[in-house]
């Protein structure tokens, strides 16, 4: 152990030492013109929002444009697609998505790129807690005693999905726990939380900034965050481990990507940029506000990270029976 300590301690210090060489020295005639961003939602949305503050803070210090381009459709296959089929010269970049790399593979009967082989890590941005809740007059105030209604009156529980990511969540959650809760698809956030606040559902699984104006105006309970460790913005609300369900952590997650062949230079240098920037205070507060945990990678922690939840994912999605629609 002392000895995987050390080696730990030695690759981290390496790493943060190349990640400051390459802040300061950009590869060879990079960049030289603007850099384009792909986000596979629309404007407005939370991984657009994050996408802009991102490419905003990289311009700034990078000294040259970098600037989003929204691609929707086809649950971020389209967008995705577009940018694993451009050169691969560090010009075009991706937001990947935990839809993008890691769950479509399993939804889509036919994947247009390939998320492992079509793609070369940066890094990752940050994951995006989700939160499971309970209506105000369900008599449960944690995990433990949902638990135990539920394996008490099986099939007397509903909850309500405003999501693909949801009902994963869920999928992970029924198996872990041992119990069987239903779920109740819906066309969003609101329309779940309004049939949660009439007592129509007992509970739902959404992100932690859709529910939390809900909990603070005291219209729902949390009752734990998916993450395995607790998120800055809900510091009194339990991990779903601490609650009582062993090995449970999963979240949406947001990551930065390059075509497959980008000179390595170049990622370390995109890497470099990224790190200091998610280490700004500043934009750690923004990012929390806005739901998402900062969390940067080395770009092989990224591709190793990426595998392992194309597995989980994949394997929640199919046993779900989730497909595109």
């Amino acid at each position: 152990m002392k000895k995987f300590i050390i080696a730990a301690a030695t690759a981290f210090l390496t790493f943060a030492a190349v990640s400051q060489v390459a802040a300061q020295m950009a590869p060879t005639g990079y960049p030289s013109k603007q850099i384009r961003l792909v986000v596979t939602g629309t404007p407005g949305q939370g991984t657009d929002v994050l996408s802009r503050l991102i490419a905003q803070r990289l311009s700034d210090r990078i000294k040259q444009t970098v600037f989003v381009d929204n691609k929707p459709g086809a649950g971020g296959n389209i967008g995705a697609d577009s940018v694993a089929k451009a050169p691969a010269d560090g010009y075009t970049l991706l937001m990947a998505t935990n839809a993008t790399h890691a769950a479509n593979s399993a939804m889509y009967a036919k994947m247009p790129y390939d998320p492992v082989k079509d793609f070369t890590p940066v890094s990752m941005v940050g994951s995006l807690p989700m939160m499971l809740s309970a209506a105000p007059n369900l008599p449960v105030s944690s995990v433990r005693e949902l638990m135990d209604i539920a394996k008490a009156k099986p099939g007397s529980m509903n909850v309500g999905i405003p999501s693909t990511s949801a009902r994963v969540m869920l999928q992970l959650f029924n198996q872990l726990a041992k119990v069987e809760l239903f779920p109740v698809n819906y066309k969003g956030s609101g329309p779940a939380f309004i049939d949660l606040f009439g007592d129509r559902i007992q509970l739902t699984i959404d992100t932690v900034s859709a529910s939390l104006p809900q909990a603070v105006a005291g219209k729902i309970k949390p009752l734990a965050v998916t993450t395995g460790k607790r998120f800055e913005a809900v510091p009194n609300v339990p991990t779903m481990a601490e609650a009582g369900v062993a090995g449970f952590d999963l979240a949406p997650w947001n990551a930065l990507m390059a075509p497959q062949g980008t000179p390595k230079d170049i990622i370390y240098y995109l890497n470099a940029h990224l790190a200091a920037i998610l280490a700004e205070p500043d934009m750690r507060k923004r990012m929390v506000e806005l739901g998402i945990q900062p969390q940067s990678s080395t770009p092989e922690q990224l591709g190793v990270f990426v595998e392992s939840e194309t597995k989980k994912w994949g394997d929640l999605v199919r046993q779900a029976k989730i497909m595109a629609e």
